[in-house]
């Protein structure tokens, strides 16, 4: 053990208070406390609000260390006032004498990786125990030296988060940069363009199809066939090139086999995704098919255009329970054909950009990862007092550069 470092439990230096478990009827839309839930700890997700009059203790305020152990994982300093906090969220009440909060809470984010593949248990949602929690050892130098550490991850942490936010910033910039492309591209028209609908240029067009009930049943699944969920197709990237799932004979029968070169167009909860199947698949009703015909228009282009109008598509969705669109969004939505030839230039111009911001995005990417691992890095060196102020300095320095 370091000079002057004592080996504590988590337990020893602190407490852990659940917040509380309500009801659905207890949320309103507006009320005297924001409901804190897991959901809103790392998010803007939606917030509810309550008029519930509690002890104290199952309410947080600003500057109090929170972490939720349920889902997300990691800690919080809340800034947000007085507030109702669930009961997947402990509020940590430090003993002050021997530990400082902003110490305890760089802990915290240097330790939830760790005890959440230690401790994590549930299948459909990973959480951790309070018991699990509470035996955690950490080592823990005097206080002078828990406000030095603590002093000097506050300035490099400061400068890395202005340098995440620069690049994700610019890789926000390289996005809008393609988007706005399309919708130049998409957005002229010419008089040899005609007008038409999805339909008008598909061979086949339509929902996908699972019948079955439950949609869930394990006999449906496990066979040969390809089986296409929304979050494969917002996670494709033009193309559909791989699946989680697949369906056996069974599954097949209350399904569709859609052919290669189908196009997906996701209608609830991903709304708006597309992606051009790689391979013959099925896919549910909350994904519509395009098999388009090639005489009167190339896979790509459509493909292309349906991005062009994401951001429109997106917004029809909204306000429902579960955002979505439907067949009828497109019923009698006219998009602009040229002729194939021109719309094989289109695509190949679109694509050639398309290449270009790639790797553009793979660069900011990858120091997004290198900023990240950073703050790793400086958290390990913390807590085997070996961070020091000069060395620190230097690695930001070349990390943000």
């Amino acid at each position: 053990m370091k000079q002057g470092w004592a080996k504590k439990k988590l337990r020893d230096v602190s407490s852990l208070i659940n917040g509380r478990a309500y009801k659905k009827s207890e949320l309103l839309g507006s009320g005297l406390y924001p409901v804190l839930r897991v959901g809103n700890f790392f998010t803007n997700r939606a917030w509810y609000y309550s008029d519930l009059e509690l002890p104290d203790e199952k309410y947080c305020d600003t500057g109090d260390l929170l972490y939720a152990w349920s889902a997300s994982f990691g800690p919080r300093i809340w800034e947000g006032g007085k507030a109702i906090y669930h009961y997947h969220i402990w509020k940590i009440n430090h003993d002050e004498s021997q530990v400082d909060k902003a110490f305890l809470f760089y802990w915290f984010e240097w330790d939830k990786e760790r005890i959440k593949k230690e401790q994590g248990a549930g299948t459909t949602m990973v959480h951790i125990t309070k018991t699990s929690m509470e035996q955690r050892s950490l080592e823990v130098p005097p206080i002078a030296e828990q406000k030095r550490i603590v002093a000097i991850l506050d300035e490099a942490f400061a400068g890395i988060d202005a340098a995440i936010a620069n690049t994700e910033k610019n890789l926000a910039n390289a996005r809008e940069l393609f988007e706005s492309y399309l919708n130049s591209v998409f957005g002229k028209r010419r008089d040899d363009w005609r007008e038409l609908t999805l339909k008008e240029v598909c061979k086949d067009y339509g929902r996908g199809k699972s019948k079955h009930r439950p949609r869930n049943d394990p006999e449906l699944y496990g066979g040969g066939y390809p089986f296409i969920q929304t979050g494969d197709v917002r996670r494709s990237d033009h193309f559909i090139t791989g699946y989680s799932k697949t369906y056996n004979e069974k599954g097949l029968a209350q399904s569709k086999l859609w052919p290669r070169g189908t196009i997906c167009i996701t209608i609830a909860a991903n709304i708006a995704e597309t992606g051009v199947l790689d391979f013959d698949a099925c896919f549910p009703d909350s994904v519509i098919g395009l098999v388009v015909d090639q005489t009167v228009a190339s896979n790509s282009y459509v493909e292309f255009l349906l991005q062009s109008v994401k951001s429109v598509l997106k917004a029809k969705g909204k306000g429902s329970a579960q955002d979505n669109i439907n067949l009828g969004t497109f019923e009698k939505e006219r998009f602009p054909f040229p002729p194939l030839v021109v719309q094989q230039q289109i695509v190949e111009d679109v694509q050639e950009l398309r290449v270009l911001l790639r790797n553009i995005e793979s660069i900011y990417e990858r120091k997004l990862l290198v900023l990240s691992e950073l703050k790793q890095s400086l958290l390990q060196k913390a807590f085997s007092g070996e961070l020091t102020a000069d060395l620190t300095e230097k690695e930001v320095d070349e990390a943000v550069a």
